[in-house]
């Protein structure tokens, strides 16, 4: 989701790179899950979020919004998944203990909390949620440790061409519907919801090792194509 917001407004005005140290770590959040719960559709997924949790559950796309773990809402112009609330507005993958079920799994959103992303000529830098996480007396911790992400370098190469893409179809949306062909902007949602959620990046059945930066390659391919064919639509 993009937010068009001034930063100091939203953070301690400063921004971060992944070897700095910044109070983040909650030790553990010991019983707190507060920033499981309430979110509305704010938790919005990108496809290795998606990809992770389909192949950690051994789940297929359907399966997911079926179970009403996601759901789907339009987002920046596309039909994007986030994370559903379900009861007493607690995120669905929040087990009986308040604790996540899938931690290892955790899209990015939850993974960097209290961090947010800021983007800047093509890359990010992360800043500090202001009054986000009530945990008091955070401890400093490196953010690549807090973060705990394999591939950390092509992990932020998706990022990047996976925000821009977002950006991207947010600008030819616009192009569309002042040419009258605001029709089209509903093909472009369906085909992103098919190409990047729906059907598999890569196939399930590579081997661990390989799988996730195979993953990276692939869906960086994918959205590379499919800016060429959105970019095409007149």
């Amino acid at each position: 989701m993009i937010r068009e917001v001034s930063l100091k407004d939203i953070s301690d005005g400063r921004t971060y790179g992944l070897n700095d140290m910044v109070k983040v770590d909650t030790n553990g959040c010991q019983g707190c899950h507060k920033c499981c719960t309430g979110m509305g559709n704010s938790i919005v997924l990108d496809p290795y979020d998606v990809w992770q949790i389909k192949m950690g559950l051994n789940k297929q796309f359907q399966e997911l919004l079926n179970e009403g773990c996601i759901e789907l809402n339009m987002v920046d112009g596309l039909i994007l998944p986030n994370l559903k609330m379900g009861e007493d507005e607690r995120c669905a993958f929040l087990n009986e203990d308040g604790r996540c079920s899938i931690h290892r799994l955790r899209p990015g959103i939850c993974r960097i909390f209290p961090l947010g992303r800021i983007y800047e000529e093509g890359d990010f830098k992360y800043f500090l949620q202001k009054d986000q996480c009530v945990k008091e007396n955070r401890a400093k911790v490196k953010i690549k440790k807090w973060i705990d992400i394999m591939h950390i370098s092509e992990n932020r190469e998706f990022i990047n061409a996976w925000h821009g893409f977002i950006k991207n179809v947010g600008e030819k949306n616009i192009d569309l519907r002042n040419s009258g062909r605001g029709e089209s902007i509903n093909d472009i949602a369906m085909y992103v919801l098919n190409e990047f959620f729906v059907v598999d990046i890569i196939d399930t059945k590579q081997i661990n090792e390989a799988r996730e930066e195979n993953f990276y390659k692939t869906a960086i391919e994918r959205i590379s194509i499919a800016k060429e064919v959105i970019n095409k639509l007149n």
